[in-house]
């Protein structure tokens, strides 16, 4: 009888934090810290490629520096390029819209990317994140590839919060 109470208190206190809001335990190890950072990075450069106004994409602080179209376009390849080797399939560098296209096909395939590279992410395991891959001549670990990838998008969001700024926009990340 009195396993039976302590069974159906250890189920109530379960129960109990489940009903205040506690969070389940989330996944932990390199691939879900990995996972958690490029989930951080994808909504802010999403959301300033959807703030800028389309006639804005040709926006360049000066003559010398990359539109904001083609700063969106470089995230766009990276991400094709590095987590395309990370699910083993190949991208076509084709796909890619040029840096004059309208607005839309150049968000199109930012968001293609950013599908790839959910598969990507979503699939890294801790067992599997030293594999080595080649990507062309280079070769790098898995874990590599993935840091390099959220390294680089965050580089990328500062230059398209610069733009957003220097076009009097708040970038997403300073909206809160």
């Amino acid at each position: 009888m009195r396993s039976m109470f302590a069974a159906v208190a250890v189920l109530g206190m379960g129960m109990a934090s489940a009903a205040f809001g506690q969070a389940p335990a989330q996944p932990s190890g390199p691939a879900a810290e990995a996972l958690a950072a490029y989930n951080r990075v994808k909504p802010n450069i999403l959301k300033a490629a959807d703030k800028m106004p389309a006639e804005s994409y040709s926006y360049k602080p000066t003559p010398d520096i990359r539109t904001f179209a083609r700063v969106v376009n470089h995230v766009t390849e990276a991400q094709e390029h590095t987590c395309s080797a990370l699910n083993g399939t190949t991208w076509d560098p084709k796909t890619l819209p040029a840096e004059t296209a309208d607005k839309a096909a150049i968000v199109a395939a930012l968001k293609a990317s950013f599908d790839e590279c959910d598969k990507a992410f979503g699939s890294l395991a801790d067992g599997q994140l030293m594999e080595v891959l080649a990507l062309g001549p280079v070769k790098r670990s898995k874990i590599g590839l993935a840091w390099g990838t959220v390294s680089h998008d965050n580089e990328q969001y500062a230059t398209l919060a610069l733009y957003l700024r220097l076009k009097g926009l708040v970038p997403p990340s300073s909206e809160k």
